[in-house]
């Protein structure tokens, strides 16, 4: 499966099944990958000089099997259509 940054994929299992997002980062060493708003975890974060703290939320990765990419299903479909 051809994954990059930016693409639009849909999570096929696990919590978030049904969710579609974009790709803000991959790990090709873990075949892993980071989706925008999916897998989201809470991490409590101590004050420091720059950062208030207390409880942020944040996406966390998620494996590249449990997702399925869009955008090659809509060229897909657009191809099946002109025969």
């Amino acid at each position: 499966m051809i994954l990059k940054k930016g693409a639009q994929v849909k999570v096929i299992t696990g919590k978030d099944r049904g969710k579609t997002g974009e790709i803000l980062e991959i790990n090709r060493k873990l075949k892993k990958i980071k989706i925008k708003s999916i897998n989201m975890i809470k991490r409590h974060t101590k004050p420091t000089k720059e950062n208030k703290g207390g409880i942020i939320s944040k996406e966390s990765f998620i494996h590249q099997s449990n997702v399925k990419n869009i955008d090659i299903q809509k060229k897909e479909k657009k191809v099946v259509s002109k025969k």
